[in-house]
C-alpha cells in the first residue's frame, strides 16, 4: 500500500466498553474511490470495482465514522498504517487530521511476548508471526475472514481484549501503562 496515492475503500469499527465488545455497535461502509481500483487490491480484500460503483463518496462516510468514534481511543492492528490513510482522508475532506489517540495491538502483542520471555532462558524467539490471524490462532481467539474492514476490526477487538487482560497481570493497568508497554515492544524489535 502507498499512503500517498492509495485510497480508503472500506472502513470498519466496533465499540468496546468495559473490556467487552458491544454487540450491534458497529460501523462499516465502502467508499467510492476517486480513481480506478488496482487489480491487486481486489485480490487482497475481495472488494471489486462493481461493489464500489454505488458506494458513497468519502465525505459522508468519514463524517459517519467520526460520529461513531467520537473522541474514543482507536485500536487496530498495525494502526500506524490505518491512521496514515485516515489522516490523509481527513486532511483532504476536513482540512485537519483525525485527533483520536491510537493503540496498536501489534505492539501490544510484541510487548506481551517480551513479558513471556522474561520467564525463560531461551529468549527472543524471533520466528513468532505477528499477523492478526496468526495471533488469533495462537491465543485461541475466534477467527474472522482477513482483509475485510469490519472483520479485521472484530479480530483486533478480540485480540486487544485478550492482550489487555494478560498484560494487566504484569502490572500494566492504565491506558498510559499500555502505551508504555507498546513502546517497550518498539525498543526490542
Amino acid at each position: 500500500l502507498d499512503r500517498r496515492k492509495d485510497e480508503i475503500i472500506s472502513i470498519g469499527a466496533v465499540k468496546v466498553r468495559g473490556l467487552q465488545i458491544i454487540a450491534g455497535e458497529t460501523f462499516h461502509s465502502y467508499i467510492r474511490p476517486s480513481s480506478s481500483l488496482p487489480r491487486t487490491s481486489t485480490l487482497v480484500h475481495r472488494i471489486t470495482p462493481q461493489l464500489l460503483l454505488n458506494a458513497p463518496a468519502p465525505l459522508p462516510v468519514l463524517r459517519g465514522f467520526l460520529n461513531f468514534c467520537g473522541t474514543a481511543l482507536l485500536v487496530g492492528h498495525h494502526i500506524d498504517l490505518d491512521a496514515g490513510f485516515l489522516n490523509r482522508a481527513f486532511r483532504t475532506s476536513f482540512g485537519a487530521p483525525l485527533r483520536s489517540p491510537c493503540l496498536d495491538t501489534l505492539r501490544l502483542a510484541k510487548a506481551y511476548q517480551v513479558m513471556g520471555w522474561e520467564q525463560y532462558h531461551d529468549r527472543y524467539d524471533l520466528g513468532v508471526s505477528y499477523t492478526l490471524s496468526d495471533l488469533a490462532k495462537r491465543y485461541g481467539l475466534p477467527l474472522f475472514p482477513a482483509h475485510d474492514a469490519l472483520q479485521d476490526a472484530l479480530q483486533a477487538a478480540y485480540l486487544f481484549l485478550f492482550l489487555v487482560k494478560k498484560i494487566r497481570r504484569h502490572g500494566y493497568t492504565t491506558l498510559k501503562e499500555l502505551f508504555s508497554a507498546g513502546r517497550l515492544a518498539r525498543e526490542i524489535f
